[in-house]
């Protein structure tokens, strides 16, 4: 599946993974692999943001491709845990779209 998110928020979502202690990794039915596996498509958003002006990278829109199994994960999360963790309403509701939005295409 094919997500477009803003740099900014795909950070904010990254930040909300590692932010996870191993108990809730547990409670999600996660691994710390499957947490690897998840960051890892967040991180190649940096090779993708590379070259662009420090000023517009948050805006930046990035595209991320990641198996369905994936975004269906990331989506309980994002429901269970990003409120808890985010800095930023926003980017709750951008990601919660974006993910909702692709999870009815897959």
């Amino acid at each position: 599946m094919r997500l477009v998110l803003a740099f900014d928020d795909i950070m904010e979502f990254a930040l909300a993974l590692l932010s996870v202690p191993p108990e809730e990794l547990k409670a999600l039915g996660w691994t710390f692999a499957d947490r690897k596996r998840l960051l890892d498509h967040f991180l190649a958003s940096g090779k993708a943001a590379q070259g662009v002006p420090p000023e517009r990278l948050g805006a930046t829109p990035i595209e991320l491709d990641l198996p369905q199994r994936d975004v269906d994960r990331l989506q309980y999360f994002a429901r269970r845990e990003l409120p808890k963790a985010a800095s930023n309403a926003g980017a709750i509701d951008r990601v919660l779209s974006v993910l909702d939005a692709a999870s009815h295409r897959g």
